[in-house]
Formats: C-alpha cells, structure tokens, sequence
C-alpha cells in the first residue's frame, strides 16, 4: 500500500517506504489516494451537512431567529458548493482511485504523481473557500449558481471563492484526464471496452463531462472576476453586456455537471444489484449505450434551468423536448435494474438497500424533473421549493445514497473486515424514513408557492417547514452512525472472507472486476 522503495546508485541505502505522516502526503499508491479522497469527502459532507441544518434552523418557523439574512444566503451558497464539488465529486473520485485498476487488471492508475497532486489540491481550495466568512463583507452570498449581478455585491472574499472554484476545477480535470489515460492505456490483456464493469464505463464518460464541461465554468467566473476589477462588462446592461449570458455560459457546464453528480453512481448501483440478486447484469451493452446518450444529451438542455427568462417559445420547445428525451435512457436504466432483481435470489444486506432506496427515491426525482422540464408548467415550478424537492432527491436519495452503498458494499475488500450488519442497517431505515420526511414536504411548499433562498416566509407555509426541518436534523445526526460503523469495521470485527456476500459464490467480485473470458451477457461460470 505504499510507494514503491527507493535506491541510489553508489551508496546502496535502502530507502523504506515513507511511514506515517510523510506516506500519506506523498504517496502515488492508487488505494491510499482513493482513501484520502474519500476521508476528505467525508469531512466536507460533515461541514456543507451543518450548514444544511443552519438552514433548516432558521426556517423551522416564521421570522427571523436564528442568523441574519447574509449569513443565511452565506449557509445556501457554500452548502451547495461544498455538497458538489467538496463531497460528491471527491467520493466519486475515490471510488474510482480504488475500483478502477482493479476492476480492468491495471496495477495502478496511469499517472500516479498526477493522482497525489490531483488530490492535494482540494484541501488548500476548500480551505480558501471556507476562509472567506472570515473576511469582510462574509461569505460568497449570490447561490451556488453565482447569477450576477447579485453574485458581484459579494465583499472581499469573492476572488478567493472564485480562485477556489478555479483549484477545484483543475483537479477535476487532473483526476479525469488520469481515469481516461489509465482506462484506454491498461486494461488487462482480454478486457475489451465492452467487458469492462459498468463502473468503469461510467466513469469513462463522467471524465470526458468534467474536461469538456469545467473550463466553461473556469470562463464563466473568469468573466465575473473581470467585471468586479477590471472594468468589464461581459454581464452589465449598462456597459452593454447581458447578465442572462452568465446563466447560458454557467448552465452549459451545470447541466452536464448535474449528470457527472449521477453517472457513477448508476455504475455503482449496476455492481450492487447483480450481485445480490445473484443475476448477471440484465442488458449490459443497453446500459452502456444509455450512458453515452445522457452525456451527448446532457449538452445540449442547459436552457431548462431558464424557461422562464423570455427566450423565444422555439426555444423553449427545443429545450423542452430535449429535457424529455433524457428521460428515455435514464428509464432504459431503471428498467434494466428492476429485470435484472426480477426473479433473483435476493437478498437485502445494506448495500442492497441502499441500491434499491437509489433505485426508488432517485426515481422520484426523475418523475419532478420531467414535471420541471414542460416549459409553461415550470413557470409555476421557477425558483420554487419544488426545485430544491427535485435536485436533492436526484443528489442526497440518488449520488450520496450511492456512495453510502458503496462503502459498505467494498468495506468488507478494502478493510479485510466485515462492518455491523445490524447497525448498517438501523442506519438505512432511519436515513430513508427522515430523507423523505426532510425533503417530500418540499414539493407542497414549492407548489404552494413558497420561493427558494428565503429566510423569512409566510405564515402558510409553517407546517411543512416545521416537519421538514424535524426530518432534516433526524437525518443529519444519523450520519454520525455511518462515521461510527466505517470507524468500528477498519479498527475490526468479524474477518471478511474471500466469498464476502453469502451465498453469491464469488459473484460480486466477477461482476466487479477483471472476469475470466464471457460474454457480459450470459451468467458467468460459478466455481
């Protein structure tokens, strides 16, 4: 697990590999990266997760009680950021640091320098983020999306924010450009593309995404940082520029981020499925080309997030009809899941519930979206808390849902130790009952129509506020259990045999790594 040893020639001295401190920052081993990148999307899950309950504090009832105006904007904005680029993407990332060279035989990532830089730099830009409450004027306070001109009222702490985007952006795209190198350079002789774990599929595609998609959100910012200090007007009416370019500029990258958010784990849910369902993987080539057409899809509906700015209604149809088309791999995906459950032998360990909770919750975000997507009926829906209902059942019930999944379904390989199965599964019950307490209420307050990035609301909407905000600490404090369970399975427990899941007879590892020479199509021979 550590860097290869090193000698020079002349003194022969032996020198070990680095050891405690100095292994983790300097190690290129693509297990300790993936730990690291997972440990810290661990930290940065905890901290965007207190600024969510911040959030529910205050809006646990009418008026204003807890922070002030600013800072509550401060709280939505850099939840938001820390959520998706802090959390999210870096537990992908990890994901894919410690599955993929094992999963196509590789010894290691292509470029393991690159991979210790990629991850190093994250640490330095969230610290940089984070500094700027610290800083006159407080946090970045124009949401996530950063829209001028609200986003320029920002005090000293703006170019840091964005100099902190830019760091997270440059990883992402280091990180990438390591997974498509390792993944077209070092599959294990045999492993053709179309034997490879959906896994590595998806995150083959998430990686061209994130290099087509991040220095437009590089240029965006860019843009913003010129029109605070050097005279610019790309996004001022009055020097002759146009804020809503901001929004085309900035959603022609958030759109496909939204489904670099979700790609891997539709490739972490299509290795947790077969596995306890003890089937092959129904319509493996099917969910491959559904992948690819997502992504082509996901370029070219960046408009959706702006039905109701004034575009020309040719316009909107385009955006709308093409919104909707995308709801036709993701079913194909969905479909494929449920016919390969059909008729399984199943059995429900916690990463099985944890996948079919992804399957059943992340689909009703789907549902909401498709509601999103009809131009003249998201009129209604703009800016609403119907939005915030969508986006986080498709981010905290679909890609954190995930992630969790994943962690106790490869614990068990990475640690040599099986986790409480018990306790795994208390956490999922809790977890699924207070996420849907925290978030279905949304929908009605947004129907009803109680606007987003509010502080302060109308009395009509307290009920519901209330509720959510009861389910939103259930289900922030049940995260602690989850730490609890990964802290108690690496310091032990019950030793994982080679066959971990019982009864799959090896079946998980064949589906989840290098097999021996089959069709993915057929069942692979069981020993």
């Amino acid at each position: 697990m550590s860097t290869a040893t090193a000698t020079h020639d002349g003194d022969h001295h032996d020198h070990g590999p680095a050891k405690g401190l100095m292994r983790w920052i300097t190690t290129t081993n693509h297990k300790d990266i993936g730990t690291l990148y997972l440990l810290f999307a661990l930290i940065m899950f905890f901290i965007g997760g207190a600024m969510a309950l911040v959030i529910r504090a205050e809006l646990f009832q009418p008026g204003m009680q807890v922070v002030d105006p600013q800072f509550f904007n401060s709280m939505t904005t850099v939840h938001a950021l820390l959520m998706i680029f802090g959390a999210v993407m870096p537990a992908f990332t990890g994901l894919a640091n410690w599955l993929i060279p094992m999963q196509i035989g590789a010894p290691d990532m292509a470029l393991p320098r690159m991979n210790n830089f990629s991850f190093w730099i994250l640490p330095f830009a969230f610290t940089l983020l984070l500094s700027t409450f610290f800083m006159s004027g407080g946090g970045p306070a124009g949401g996530w999306t950063l829209y001028p001109p609200l986003s320029l009222q920002m005090g000293d702490g703006f170019p840091f924010m964005i100099f902190a985007i830019h760091l997270a952006g440059i990883s992402s795209i280091m990180g990438s450009i390591n997974v498509i190198v390792t993944i077209l350079n070092m599959r294990a002789p045999g492993m053709t593309l179309m034997k490879m774990p959906l896994f590595v599929w998806t995150w083959l595609i998430t990686a061209y995404l994130l290099i087509a998609t991040m220095p437009v959100l590089a240029g965006a910012v860019t843009m913003l940082l010129t029109d605070k200090f050097a005279g610019t007007s790309f996004f001022s009416a009055a020097g002759g520029g146009d804020p809503v370019m901001y929004q085309h500029i900035f959603w022609f990258f958030g759109h496909p981020e939204v489904y670099i958010l979700i790609l891997p784990a539709f490739g972490i849910i299509s290795a947790i499925v077969p596995t306890f369902a003890r089937k092959p993987l129904f319509g493996y080539s099917s969910m491959v080309y559904a992948t690819a057409s997502i992504a082509f899809l996901s370029f070219i509906v960046w408009a959706h997030h702006m039905f109701t700015v004034g575009m020309p209604v040719v316009g909107e149809l385009f955006f709308m009809y093409a919104t909707m088309m995308i709801a036709v791999p993701t079913g194909v995906k969905i479909f494929n899941w449920v016919s390969t459950m059909w008729k399984g032998s199943m059995t429900f360990e916690t990463p099985m519930l944890f996948a079919i909770g992804f399957i059943m919750m992340f689909t009703i975000g789907g549902f909401s979206g498709l509601m999103l997507a009809i131009a003249p009926a998201d009129f209604q829906y703009h800016d609403t808390y119907f939005v915030v209902a969508h986006f986080h059942y498709v981010l905290v019930t679909g890609a954190v849902y995930s992630i969790m999944a994943a962690a106790y379904f490869w614990l068990p390989k990475w640690t040599g130790n099986m986790y409480d199965e018990k306790l795994g599964r208390i956490h999922f019950w809790i977890s699924t009952i207070s996420v849907n307490v925290l978030f279905f209420p949304q929908h009605f307050l947004g129907l009803a129509g109680m606007p987003r990035r509010i502080p302060d609301y109308a009395v009509q909407f307290a009920d519901w506020n209330m509720i959510s905000s009861i389910g939103g600490f259930v289900f922030g404090l049940s995260q602690l259990m989850f730490v609890w369970i990964i802290f108690k399975t690496i310091r032990g427990g019950e030793k994982a045999t080679d066959e971990v899941w019982e009864g799959a007879k090896g079946l998980e590892w064949t589906l989840s790594s290098p097999p021996p020479y089959h069709s993915f199509n057929v069942a692979p021979e069981v020993k």
